[in-house]
Parts: structure tokens; C-alpha cells; sequence
């Protein structure tokens, strides 16, 4: 299983790209996880992202398509790229990586919402900054409010989760994102789902979409 998930922030594609980790072993992989890892680590990398990411603008193509080389040759099974590519020019860079490694996409999963309730999924996001695990005040709040479920902790409110950055970071996706969708419907393996169904519904779809075979749907 090897697939891009494509949509604007606040869609649901973490969520559904965890839940297909763990059922089929297909390893999440997210540039906005890599890039907080640095951050943590204060490497030049991690600190040249974040004058980025906290305005709610694109980290340059270079830096993500050099994480995402090495986040291919650390695989050994499937994968499913949650938020890369965002640019066509990063989507034609993944191809020439993918073909330098014969490895091909199966499916490109695109995530449709509506902008007003993605404005209200972003800004009821809270985030455990020690582990990247994200909650939503409205549809899947923690326990305790302002609490993590798991280590206890306090959450907190990103940056770009901020209401005065929220709407930038949406525009931001139509400009240089949304072409994207042109572009791997010419390829014939763009599929597309509603994002704003249950969860639950919104896994059967991409998988019955992706054409997982009955057996492992079983299986997992």
C-alpha cells in the first residue's frame, strides 16, 4: 500500500493515515511530524522550519524533498504520505524519487470539505507538543479538557491552529495545493472521499476506493 493523501488542512487525513498504519502496516509518514522532531532537537533544520511554520507558510521544496528521500530508504513496506506533496513541483519531484527507487503511488486519496467547517476543525485543534498527537475540541476532545489522555500532560495551541492563521493557511492550499488535484487526475489514480462522514465512514471508503483486497480488510 502506497498512497498520497491530498486535501486542505483540518480534513482528516492524520487521523485516517494512523488508522491505516495500524491496520495495515502502511508507515504514516508526515513532513509536519519530521519538521516538530527537529524543532525538538534544535537542529538548523528543525530551526529554519519553524520561521515557516509559524506563519503558516510552506517550508521550501528542497528541505521536504530531502526528508522525504530519507524517510523512503528508512521503509520496508508500504507507506502513506500524509500532506506531501503540497505543490505540483514537489508532487514531480516524488515521482522522479519514487522512480529512482521503482516504486509507483497505488492511489491518491483526496480529502472534500467544505472551507467554514475546516476553519471550526482548526480551530478547536489542541495538540500534545511531547508526542504530535492532536485532539479536536468539537469531535474528538481529550478526557480532561487541556489534558493529554495519555502522558497527562498539558495541550496546547498551535501556531497555525490559531484563528489569524487558520484562513491564511487555507488560502495558501487553494493557491498552490489544489492544483494538484489536476494533476493526479491526468494520472488516473486520484479517488476521492468525504472528509466530513464519520470516521469510521470515511476509512471503509478509501478502502473499498484503494482496492484493499477483502482478505486484508478482513484482516485488519
Amino acid at each position: 500500500m502506497r498512497l498520497v493523501f491530498l486535501g486542505p488542512p483540518g480534513a482528516g487525513k492524520g487521523t485516517q493515515a494512523q488508522i491505516l498504519q495500524q491496520r495495515f502496516g502502511a508507515k504514516q509518514v508526515s513532513t509536519g511530524d519530521i519538521l516538530r522532531e527537529n524543532r525538538a532537537q534544535g537542529t538548523e533544520l528543525g530551526k529554519l522550519a519553524q520561521s515557516y511554520m509559524s506563519s503558516g507558510a510552506l517550508v521550501p521544496d528542497e528541505v521536504i524533498i530531502k526528508m522525504i528521500d530519507a524517510e523512503l530508504d528508512k521503509l520496508s513496506g508500504g507507506f502513506v504520505m500524509d500532506g506531501f506533496p503540497r505543490t505540483v513541483a514537489q508532487a514531480e519531484a516524488f515521482d522522479c524519487l519514487l522512480d529512482g527507487k521503482n516504486l509507483q503511488l497505488d492511489a491518491v486519496v483526496l480529502f472534500n470539505a467544505d472551507r467554514e467547517t475546516l476553519i471550526a476543525r482548526l480551530t478547536g485543534r489542541w495538540t500534545n507538543p511531547r508526542t504530535g498527537r492532536t485532539y479536536n475540541a468539537a469531535t474528538n476532545p481529550p478526557r480532561v479538557a487541556g489534558i493529554d489522555d495519555d502522558d497527562g500532560g498539558p495541550l496546547v495551541q498551535r501556531e497555525d491552529d490559531k484563528l489569524e492563521t487558520v484562513g491564511k493557511r487555507l488560502d495558501v492550499y487553494e493557491k498552490q495545493t489544489a492544483p494538484l488535484v489536476e494533476y493526479y487526475r491526468r494520472s488516473g489514480k486520484l479517488v476521492e472521499v468525504d472528509a466530513l462522514a464519520p470516521v469510521d465512514a470515511v476509512t471503509k471508503e478509501i478502502v473499498a476506493k484503494i482496492g484493499v483486497p477483502v482478505e486484508q480488510r478482513a484482516a485488519g
